[in-house]
């Protein structure tokens, strides 16, 4: 029974950010699993050899961020600078001799025997962190300031310099736009945003023209049915060009995919969209975007929930997490459709690897720690009063 004129504490609502989520690490095992069998078969003599590394990621994340649920926000906001320094030391760590792996010219993981930890996951999370603490501290100088606004950019340069000494262009490219994004959202012009922008494609055009290899996977993402892309630089695109043509509006069904046997490279892992389009069509990719849009919408709504609240830090790191989510899931769909060239990004919560899916769901645990904050720390801000009709 309500009394009349009493106060409501409005409590927390039920999440579509963890239900979206248990959605995509479910329909992720069932994908991954479907790519990756034979492969398992031929190399390990067990066929379910990546399910079970999986399912073990998945626990280990899902056990974060449950862990990451009962931490305060504001701690994080006091060990900031703590954590930037700790993101600098795990992207230098990993280009000392002896400590980090290169895999097919790029030496972006540490081998922990059980898997493969690549550095950048963890510090680009840590870098938003830091930046997010630095936007609330410094909020009117970052609108209003020169200075104000390229510290931040600098810091986070700093990691973006490690990144390309791996080198790491997709991790590059998602740190800098999330920290400019991020930057824009706290207040900054958009003619410094602009012509800073304008600024670093010059300079990445400008790298990536003195690559060889840079050069050589462009073109052949310009045409990759060219006879010296097909078999070369070109071949995974073709490939799964080939699996989503075969696939069409309503798939071959699960399990029935083709270039999952041995056609199309890296195919439970950075691959595992065209996978997807070959099994179930057009209307399993488009349901599995249409999930993507759903999480990133709600990441972006809790953090202006926490922004009209004036809990900025919060704010921030929602809007941060939700641009890192946005921008892998954009980068990863633009490569499997060829609207991107081929970059080594995976899929989060649904492509085979231990350190992004532990990430990726302990961002989810942050996002649910600052949903719960927002709506019950700080409802007495927003009482309302209900009375019987």
């Amino acid at each position: 029974m309500t009394v009349p004129g009493a106060v409501q504490f409005s409590g927390p609502r039920p999440s579509a950010v963890l239900l979206v989520t248990m959605l995509l690490l479910t329909f992720g095992l069932l994908m991954m699993t479907s790519a990756s069998v034979e492969i398992a078969a031929s190399r390990y003599g067990d066929p379910l050899y990546f399910l079970k590394r999986q399912s073990i990621f998945t626990g280990i994340g899902v056990g974060l961020m449950l862990m990451l649920m009962l931490v305060p926000i504001n701690l994080w906001n006091r060990l900031s600078w703590l954590l930037l320094l700790g993101s600098y030391a795990m992207l230098a760590i990993v280009l000392l001799p002896g400590i980090g792996r290169e895999v097919n010219g790029s030496t972006r993981w540490i081998d922990l025997g059980f898997f493969a930890l690549q550095p950048s996951e963890p510090a680009k999370v840590l870098l938003v962190i830091y930046l997010a603490s630095y936007l609330e501290r410094h909020r009117e100088r970052v609108g209003t300031t020169w200075l104000g606004f390229l510290v931040p950019l600098f810091l986070v340069g700093i990691a973006v310099a490690l990144l390309q000494m791996e080198p790491d262009h997709g991790a590059m490219v998602i740190l800098a736009l999330t920290a400019l994004c991020m930057v824009f959202l706290a207040g900054a012009g958009i003619w410094r945003v602009l012509s800073l922008l304008l600024l670093s494609a010059g300079s990445i055009a400008f790298l990536a023209y003195t690559q060889p290899y840079v050069v050589r996977r462009f073109t052949a993402f310009l045409d990759p049915w060219a006879p010296e892309n097909i078999y070369g630089a070109g071949y995974q695109l073709g490939q799964a060009q080939i699996a989503f043509g075969r696939g069409g509006l309503f798939g071959a069904g699960v399990g029935n995919s083709i270039q999952k046997l041995d056609f199309l490279p890296e195919a439970h892992n950075d691959f595992l969209l065209a996978v997807i389009g070959e099994e179930l069509g057009l209307g399993g990719v488009a349901l599995m975007v249409l999930l993507f849009c759903i999480l990133v919408w709600r990441c972006f709504s809790i953090a202006r929930e926490a922004h009209l609240r004036e809990r900025f830090f919060p704010a921030y790191l929602a809007w941060g997490l939700g641009l890192l989510l946005a921008g892998q899931a954009m980068v990863n769909i633009g490569v499997n459709l060829g609207l991107l060239p081929t970059k080594g990004l995976t899929l989060p919560f649904m492509s085979y690897g231990g350190a992004s899916l532990i990430v990726c769901c302990g961002m989810i645990g942050l996002l649910l720690r600052i949903q719960y904050e927002t709506e019950c720390v700080s409802a007495p801000r927003n009482l309302r009063r209900r009375r019987l009709p």
